[in-house]
């Protein structure tokens, strides 16, 4: 039997993707192995799906498929870059063979069987819903849609995946039925906007999750990262999901800055009065809820002022989670003609940024020691159990416990990203 490696990079979307083309491989009858190629002889095809976002981690993808390239095994290179900067995985790696994830479906199963090479790079529309594939787990990641209907200035991933291409409301939820019924208890619905879903077919991301949690079984729902430019259209309905126990209290709203200069300049179609009233009305509807959200410190035109704006944003709603990042040019977005600041300043407020979001997940997270919580289950390894709760909270819990086992625990302590928590049933 011919085997494969499937290494991954980047979001939930990637890791969705990459269980659709295990999928294509395993109906091919090749035996799959997820995880870091080893540079083992017997080894026939290695897969990398890459990530664009940021370019450390373009520069550690480069490194890699350098070090993977003539090894003897078919490398095939799709993902973001693949799209993207094609021109960069050419040079880093002259053996592979590059397609855009959009053409995966069709031409995957051509090179497989004919052993065709060679790229294939121009963007297709492509429901990839028919494609879905979840193997049996307690994680179930499913795609909804490609593209975005943004033109943020920092961002390339438009350039990657292409225009808004929301997936069959159908086919999604027949996904979501056959996940449960092979054993999953949460069901992440992916997206590069999660908020942008069904515009292209007069429907949304609140319809689609209230269709959701009809389907028969015990399972939870965490929806993915929505653009705040979007929630106005939605918003009450939005809520009025949250209501069902079969849907995560999280949701993840990336407001990338607390100036409105910045914003504009990053061309985010909401203010940070937006976002602040936002996460208000949201709290006040779903208690407890956890609030994500993101922070690029350093744009280009970021002063000291729009900085502390940034800041005194993040005092005042304090997230539950906010991912801080540098900022990068990436080639194809507008923001790489407007120049750089210092190296210096940009470690520097990011060093800040991050520490107060630490240190606010942390205050936030140890109000919880002593309280019992009802945790599912998705991870373990040999250390710990790692379980979520109704409001998607990390909880490291000691013991020996059956993946996907809902059991009651008392929090006994925390880190700045989980709990720490004793079986207490």
């Amino acid at each position: 039997m011919e085997s494969a490696v499937i290494e991954t990079y980047g979001c939930t979307l990637n890791q969705a993707d990459s269980d659709m083309i295990e999928g294509l491989l395993t109906n091919a009858g090749i035996s799959v192995d997820r995880g870091l190629y080893s540079g083992k002889k017997n080894t026939d095809y290695v897969i990398v799906n890459t990530c664009t976002v940021k370019k450390p981690t373009e520069q550690r993808i480069l490194d890699r498929l350098e070090k993977i390239n003539g090894k003897g095994s078919k490398l095939i290179v799709t993902g973001c870059m693949a799209s993207a900067n094609a021109d960069k995985i050419r040079a880093a790696a002259p053996e592979a063979s590059i397609i855009s994830i959009s053409n995966i479906p069709e031409m995957l199963p051509k090179m497989l069987a004919n052993g065709v090479n060679g790229d294939m790079l121009a963007y297709k529309r492509t429901d990839r819903s028919q494609f879905i594939y979840n193997p049996k787990g307690v994680i179930a990641r499913i795609p909804i849609s490609d593209g975005c209907l943004s033109s943020c200035s920092f961002c390339e991933t438009k350039f990657a995946r292409g225009p808004l291409n929301s997936f069959s409301e159908e086919l999604v939820l027949k996904a979501v039925s056959n996940a449960v019924h092979n054993g999953a208890k949460e069901i992440e619905l992916a997206s590069q906007d999660t908020g942008a879903y069904g515009a292209d077919k007069k429907t949304d991301i609140a319809q689609l999750v209230s269709k959701a949690v009809m389907t028969d079984g015990n399972f939870k729902v965490r929806i993915g990262m929505l653009n705040p430019e979007h929630l106005h259209k939605y918003i009450d309905r939005l809520i009025e999901c949250y209501k069902s126990d079969k849907v995560y209290k999280f949701l993840h709203i990336p407001v990338q800055s607390g100036s409105d200069s910045v914003l504009k300049e990053m061309k985010r179609k909401y203010s940070a009065d937006d976002f602040r009233a936002y996460v208000k009305e949201i709290r006040s509807k779903v208690p407890g809820i956890s609030i994500a959200t993101d922070m690029i410190v350093g744009y280009p035109t970021e002063t000291e002022e729009d900085f502390s704006a940034s800041i005194n944003l993040l005092k005042e709603t304090r997230p539950a989670i906010t991912n801080v990042s540098k900022f990068w040019e990436r080639p194809n977005a507008t923001a790489k003609k407007s120049g750089r600041l210092s190296n210096e300043i940009i470690k520097g407020r990011s060093v800040m940024m991050a520490r107060l979001a630490k240190s606010i997940q942390y205050e936030d997270l140890h109000h919880s020691i002593g309280t019992a919580e009802r945790v599912c289950i998705t991870e373990s390894n040999s250390k710990s159990n790692i379980g979520r709760d109704i409001f998607y909270r990390n909880i490291a819990v000691n013991g020996n416990e059956e993946l996907g086992s809902s059991i009651k625990v008392r929090i006994i302590g925390n880190s700045s990203v989980c709990l720490i928590a004793e079986r207490c049933d």
